[in-house]
């Protein structure tokens, strides 16, 4: 039997399938999708089974090198992934083994590491003084890295050892799987058994006895060691004693670990649908009975029961047999939304989110490639669920840039989706108050059925809008942060005590530090981006490459002490409402106060049990949540994201807006929402503040069709980076050059040009942009290209990176 295998070497000239044999004693363990150990060149490394194959279907097999070692009893890729993976391979630029590691656990992914081993010419008399070559006689294996850590002085002196044949070198692959045990012990005699035990052990033997009869009570059940010892309070020692007389049974069982396992989800009743929402569903419902391919738009107004129409949706695929699998961006993966799952679908839900430890997430996964759920709920990478049977694929708040991955391989989870539901003769259900501009233009244009809901449940109004300009706040000497609106309407609710969602998309205490009387601004050394103001730390910090320095008392540049911070971040907000509102609860949610592991959860906990006034955070509190006493939203800077060069950067303020303002008012209490903007007139803030995104995408279109952006054309862009300016230039130069003699006339080369944020992580950027829109063989242009740019890259070192449709242009 030959296998063809992709091997864990992420480069391009490696990115096919390469044969191995597989002896005799491992095929009954290997299949397509297997993971592997397999030689490559010196080294030992992992490998994904794409093909069996009979040896008579291949030529010569003598030069074949055989497969070592099958990691798993259960492939973890199923055919459709391993298929899924060559097209993303294709599709986004990267290499198949990339694509394929995309799809499995962390710890799934074994390393390659470099080990010292002593031959058998090593001994007492060769060893001298050196510690390390005592050492490897003692152990007779060491891990390289430690080797360089340990013995630093005498690292030099390796290659010589090996030379002479003291030492030698391997590579052997490190396997992180972990399965949680647990011990249980059992008695498996009969009742009458048991007693007749009891009554043989001598008197002082109270313990074992007491044992005994608490199972003699509990039946053959097993029960956890720790059940034994702490609420039975019996000692290990006497356990064993019994297990050594053959009256108990001690076993190590493998339990999942399951992070709501402390949680109680109470069963919900299903609400009586609307009129708009029965309408909605019939579609969906009939495509789900028939198991064919179909793709739905669902634009809902917030507040308008979206998610009681996946809900539904969902119920009916379970009910044919069939699984479903439901996104949400990370921000928006709640407790309250794990709730609404978990008492609607029970034990029959599996939950992946970046906030589950590595362990964890492997054991939710496990559920799901051992068929124990049949609903998986999760950001992004969730759409690689090794499902077999998907029915239903549901992408919530389907314009959210965090679908799009930003590192190799840069897919988009709704591209994934799309391909799997045609893959399954599944439904895709995407939905959205404020839907991305080109999957709204594909289903005004028949690609997706369009289902509106324009409505909020129970003809509850939309929000009252107040715009507030700051200018005028200005020239009416109000230089807080507050309007005269905010801070009145605060007031107003403090009073009543309601809640109020105060929304600022900025960390930080301050945007940047800079001398008044120079005008120096702290940079990050090596990045070309200012440096933010953390108070509680007193530092200055990069939020790109994390460079960090205590706050200056003086300026390095002209020694003045007038150096201060401008500009405003969440820190400063929550400083400023304590000092306007003495005794105002305020609760902070940021990257700095949610890093802690379930500090996301308990922050929401404490305000969705009144025990705050506010909730003041970034873009983690602008969508999903919906608290019945938030009467009140306030977003601080409306402009923040409307001034980036980013040709998306107007879609982005308009959908902020309308989903942050979408927070207050949800319930019997009517709301408000208060927009602080120095640009009041721009038509994103104008249609935000109707409600009103059709009119927002009229205007919209016309600009992009007018600067010739998606969705009327395509983006490839391609970024060089090194550290040296003159290297990354002519790297551009190459590749740009290749490219423009090869595009169609249709096709618009810009660049090479210097990245946006030229500088990160001491890596100059210069970047290079395709527009396009009828260019059939731009895969292969881009492949040729890149395989051009290799062989001149072989001395330089510069990196290339392609993403495909990009979401991020900085």
């Amino acid at each position: 039997m030959i296998a063809s295998i992709i091997v864990d070497v992420p480069v391009n000239r490696t990115n096919r399938p390469f044969d191995y044999r597989v002896p005799d004693y491992l095929q009954p363990l290997i299949r397509a999708g297997s993971r592997v150990i397999v030689p490559f060149g010196p080294r030992k490394l992992q490998g994904y089974v794409v093909v069996l194959l009979d040896e008579t279907s291949v030529g010569a097999t003598d030069r074949l090198r055989d497969v070592e070692q099958v990691l798993d009893d259960t492939p973890p890729l199923s055919p459709e992934l391993l298929k899924l993976g060559e097209w993303m391979s294709r599709q986004y630029l990267c290499p198949w083994v990339t694509a394929v590691q995309a799809m499995i656990p962390a710890v799934l992914k074994g390393k390659a590491e470099k080990w010292l081993t002593a031959t058998e010419l090593l001994d007492e008399q060769s060893c001298g003084r050196s510690p390390l070559l005592w050492e490897l006689l003692r152990k007779r294996h060491l891990p390289l890295s430690e080797v360089e850590k340990q013995f630093p002085d005498e690292y030099t002196l390796v290659p010589g050892w090996i030379g002479s044949g003291l030492l030698s070198t391997e590579y052997q692959v490190r396997d992180r799987v972990t399965k949680k045990q647990q011990t249980f012990v059992s008695c498996h005699l009969a009742p009458a058994a048991i007693e007749e035990a009891i009554a043989s052990l001598p008197k002082r033997a109270e313990q074992m006895k007491a044992c005994l009869a608490h199972f003699l009570r509990h039946g053959e059940q097993a029960v956890s060691m720790q059940t034994v010892q702490q609420e039975w309070g019996i000692s290990r020692a006497t356990v064993k004693s019994l297990e050594a007389k053959g009256l108990l049974t001690v076993e190590q069982v493998e339990v999942y670990r399951d992070p709501y396992a402390q949680r109680r989800f109470a069963a919900s009743e299903k609400p009586a649908f609307t009129p708009r929402q029965q309408e909605v569903l019939e579609p969906i419902l009939h495509s789900i009975q028939q198991e064919s391919y179909a793709s739905y738009l669902l634009h809902g107004v917030t507040g308008s029961g979206k998610t009681e129409v996946y809900l539904e949706a969902i119920e009916h695929t379970l009910a044919r047999g069939r699984e479903a699998i439901f996104l949400v961006p990370e921000i928006s993966l709640t407790p309250q939304m794990v709730e609404r799952f978990k008492s609607r679908f029970g034990a029959d839900v599996a939950v992946l989110h970046s906030a589950l430890s590595q362990g964890e997430r492997y054991d939710e996964w496990r559920k799901i490639i051992r068929r124990q759920v049949k609903v998986v709920v999760g950001a992004r990478s969730a759409i690689f669920a090794p499902f077999e049977n998907v029915g239903l694929i549901v992408i919530d708040e389907e314009h959210e840039s965090s679908y799009k991955q930003e590192e190799t391989p840069r897919y988009h989870a709704r591209e994934v989706a799309l391909w799997r539901a045609k893959e399954n003769g599944a439904v895709l259900l995407m939905g959205s108050a404020t839907p991305s501009l080109e999957t709204y233009a594909l289903a005004t244009r028949g690609r997706y059925g369009l289902l509106e809901m324009p409505d909020r449940v129970g003809n509850r109004p939309m929000p009252q809008v107040h715009v507030v300009d700051m200018r005028e706040e200005l020239q009416a000497e109000n230089r807080s942060m507050f309007s005269r609106k905010l801070h009145e309407l605060i007031a107003d609710r403090l009073a009543k005590q309601e809640q109020m969602v105060i929304f600022l998309n900025r960390r930080g205490f301050s945007t940047f530090v800079m001398c008044r009387s120079c005008g120096y601004t702290l940079r990050c050394v090596h990045c070309d981006i200012s440096l933010t103001y953390h108070k509680t730390n007193h530092t200055a910090r990069c939020h790109y490459c994390g460079y960090t320095i205590q706050q200056p008392a003086h300026c390095p540049e002209c020694q003045s002490e007038h150096i201060r911070f401008f500009g405003t971040g969440t820190q400063k907000v929550e400083e400023e409402l304590a000092k306007l509102f003495p005794g105002i609860r305020v609760i902070r949610m940021d990257v700095d106060t949610t890093s802690r592991k379930g500090s996301h959860e308990e922050l929401l906990d404490k305000f969705r049990r009144g025990q705050g006034d506010v909730l003041l955070g970034t873009q983690m509190i602008a969508k999903g949540l919906d608290f019945p006493r938030v009467t009140l939203v306030g977003v601080i800077a409306a402009d923040t994201s409307l001034h980036l060069p980013d040709f998306r950067a107007a879609e982005k303020t308009f959908q902020l807006l309308t989903q942050v303002g979408g927070r207050a008012g949800r319930h019997e209490l009517a709301g408000d929402v208060v927009i602080q903007t120095y640009t009041p007139e721009h038509y994103s803030i104008v249609h935000a503040t109707r409600h009103d995104y059709p009119a927002f995408y009229r205007e919209e279109m016309m600009q992009r069709r007018r600067t010739g952006y998606p969705p009327y054309f395509r983006l490839v862009l391609i970024t060089f980076s090194h550290e040296e300016v003159p290297i990354v230039v002519r790297a551009a130069h190459v590749v740009g050059d290749h490219l423009r003699q090869r595009i169609a006339e249709t096709t618009v080369l810009l660049g090479p040009v210097a990245s946006p944020i030229a500088r990160v992580k001491d890596r100059f950027r210069f970047q290079i942009m395709l527009k396009y829109r009828d260019e059939p063989n731009l895969a292969e242009l881009l492949a040729q290209a890149t395989a051009a740019f290799e062989e001149w890259n072989k001395q330089q070192k510069v990196l290339m990176t392609i993403d495909v449709d990009p979401y991020v242009l900085l």
